[in-house]
């Protein structure tokens, strides 16, 4: 599936995706999700493809999840069968043998965080800020973020963006482990394909082989994303959710000192 939001093109042997979608803060949804499955899968298949370069129009990288597609049912295929694009991309990151490097020139929130802990490399503007406020929306992490970034942060670490909810810059990100380098903003993009390009012009076998050493059981991971998957349906049906839910439509702090 194309999108006209998500943007696919080839430098040599990287494939560049980039979310496209500016004037929406580059909010994704789930026509958007199947178009980033679609170039994650291709990448896999297509030998000429050394490296997968992910990165961003406009101010932000992303700021998750496009709220009134998810709402209305967007996310959900029409058949019950069907995985949902967003788990489609989920699994992809997860199972991608390809190097992934991101090139984060803005803010990230939710998946436009928790992605970059599947990825190989991370570059991060000065601007660039990170927030998971899953738990603040009554909802719980994805993509294996609750078990990958304790693994890249520490428990401590990641408490402070998982259960906290706190949003942290560029520098924390360098701190807790999932940015490699901060760089000037107008230098973003390029430090990110200078870096797919010198992966992709390695041994492609031996560049392979060390991610998948340095990944371990994609298993685990997988089985991790279901379960976080079945939670947070779950919690879309809680009391919890719907409060939060009216909190924020009526700009208020939540109550959750009653539960019902």
């Amino acid at each position: 599936m194309t999108s006209e939001h998500i943007s696919v093109n080839r430098d040599e042997a990287v494939m560049r995706i980039a979310f496209n979608r500016p004037e929406k803060k580059n909010a994704i949804t789930a026509v958007m999700y199947a178009a980033l499955a679609d170039a994650l899968e291709e990448a896999e298949r297509d030998d000429a493809v050394r490296a997968v370069l992910f990165e961003a129009a406009g101010d932000m990288f992303t700021a998750g999840n496009d709220i009134g597609d998810f709402m209305s049912g967007g996310a959900s295929p029409a058949d019950p069968h069907q995985t949902p694009p967003v788990m489609r991309f989920l699994f992809a990151l997860a199972k991608a043998e390809k190097p992934l490097i991101a090139a984060v020139q803005g803010g990230a929130v939710g998946v436009g965080v928790t992605m970059l802990f599947h990825c190989d490399l991370v570059y991060a503007s000065k601007n660039a800020t990170f927030h998971t406020p899953f738990v603040d929306l009554a909802l719980v992490p994805e993509a294996a973020s609750s078990l990958l970034l304790p693994q890249i942060a520490g428990h401590q670490r990641a408490a402070e963006m998982l259960l906290a909810g706190k949003k942290i810059d560029a520098a924390r990100a360098r701190e807790l482990g999932f940015v490699n380098e901060v760089v000037a903003h107008e230098a973003t993009g390029d430090a990110g394909l200078t870096a797919a390009r010198e992966i992709a012009a390695k041994a492609p076998a031996a560049v392979r082989l060390t991610k998948n050493l340095m990944r371990g059981d994609r298993d685990l991971i997988v089985a991790r994303m279901k379960e976080e998957g079945a939670h947070f349906a779950a919690q879309l049906s809680s009391a919890e959710f719907r409060e939060a839910g009216a909190a924020f439509m009526q700009k208020r702090k939540p109550d959750f000192s009653k539960r019902s």
